[in-house]
């Protein structure tokens, strides 16, 4: 008995749905043969991918960061020392932050840790709370990995709160 013609869309459109993922299936593993699998992506391609997503990240941080500061940096209030290789490999830098204002106020600072070339390395953001007026507070930036070779360390930006 033939099919009312509704039917034999239902069926052809079934068919067709089990096919079209199968042809492009069979074309994805076409030439590996069940020992192999297909290679992976090259490691440059993974290492650029992460590269484009840690740059991502801290332009996303310090977008954040400016409409906090809103245009109020005060870096030039923060020295920091030569940083220095902790024992658990992490690397640190000490902070002075020197308050000049007439009341209690605290900071957020933003440190970068870079090669000699000025290449970033890594990004850290510590807060200082309550340093007392026309005083200075100690504090430490640390990395938030390990870093090798030659390190430095520089604030790039501080808001006074």
């Amino acid at each position: 008995m033939p099919l009312h013609p509704t039917r034999r869309r239902a069926r052809l459109g079934r068919a067709v749905g089990v096919l079209i993922p199968a042809a492009l299936l069979a074309g994805v593993t076409a030439g590996c043969t069940d020992d192999e699998k297909p290679p992976p992506p090259p490691a440059s391609s993974l290492a650029s991918r992460a590269t484009e997503g840690w740059a991502s990240a801290t332009a996303e941080a310090g977008r954040r960061f400016d409409e906090f500061t809103q245009g109020f940096d005060v870096k030039d209030d923060i020295r920091v020392a030569s940083p220095t290789t902790a024992s658990d490999g992490r690397t640190t830098a000490e902070l002075t932050v020197r308050n000049t204002t007439d009341s209690t106020r605290s900071f957020l600072v933003e440190v970068h840790f870079t090669d000699p070339d000025d290449r970033l390395l890594d990004v850290t953001f510590l807060t200082v709370d309550d340093v007392p007026a026309g005083e200075s507070a100690q504090a430490t930036a640390r990395s938030t990995h390990d870093l090798s070779g030659e390190v430095r360390a520089k604030v790039e930006r501080a808001v006074r709160y």
